[in-house]
């Protein structure tokens, strides 16, 4: 907290130096006006100071892109995010999505349609 606080001493005297149209200047001046949400992290414990779990959890969506790019078809890219987005949340939900997928593609052919929202895994 002591760095914290000389970091933000040195930001508030280094951003009166500068003129208003500096682009270090509105830098500062985001941070500076948002500085009371950046500190909170030393005083909520459940608050990570970095975001390098949401950057692991996006990373194989952001890998493959380039490739879903050439979906097909409007219907085929459709498709693929619906499936993107179940085998997401089977992940989020401590699902092996593998395993769910093949329990589902085996029993769906004779489920009952009006019974579908019970094959989720939430």
């Amino acid at each position: 907290m002591p760095v914290l606080a000389d970091l933000e001493d040195w930001m508030r005297t280094e951003r009166a130096r500068l003129s208003r149209h500096a682009p270090v200047a509105k830098a500062m001046d985001y941070m500076l006006t948002r500085w009371e949400s950046f500190a909170r992290f030393t005083t909520d414990g459940r608050i990570c100071l970095s975001n390098n779990a949401a950057e692991r959890a996006i990373r194989g969506l952001a890998l493959g892109r380039k490739s879903w790019l050439f979906a097909g078809s409007d219907r085929g890219a459709d498709r693929c995010a619906f499936m993107l987005t179940l085998i997401a949340t089977a992940k989020l939900n401590d699902i092996d999505p593998q395993a769910w997928l093949a329990d589902v593609l085996a029993c769906i052919a004779d489920w009952p349609q009006t019974r579908l929202g019970e094959l989720l895994h939430w």
